[in-house]
């Protein structure tokens, strides 16, 4: 079964910077997208950013100018660089693969945590 393995959260300052990294187990035929989610404490899950097959990118309007995704096909790697940290960015952050023709048509990583705080 495919998993997708999140690494690079962890304690920040406010104003500084994190790499977050998903790796899948294996390759995934028929990506369509592909992205990050996060939720903090009392609040619902919200959309991050995502990049599909054309390139095309979103950004929550709440971190667009800071947060920046790519995608490494061959290395099966999805990351989000985050940059100029806010407390209000402080959640749980989760990557998934999203694609066409088979099921299950999710997967999603276990979280990771992104505390900012001074």
């Amino acid at each position: 079964q495919v998993q997708l393995m999140e690494s690079g959260g962890g304690l920040v300052q406010p104003g500084g910077s994190l790499r977050l990294s998903c790796v899948a187990s294996e390759i995934i035929p028929n990506i369509y997208n592909v992205g990050w989610n996060r939720q903090a404490p009392g609040k619902q899950r919200e959309l991050v950013a995502s990049v599909d097959n054309d390139g095309d990118t979103y950004y929550a309007d709440s971190v667009k100018g800071r947060f920046t995704i790519s995608r490494d096909n061959a290395k099966n790697t999805i990351s989000l660089q985050m940059n100029n940290l806010k407390v209000e960015d402080t959640a749980v952050y989760y990557c998934y693969i999203l694609r066409r023709g088979a099921s299950p048509n999710d997967f999603w990583g276990q979280g990771t945590q992104v505390t900012v705080s001074s």
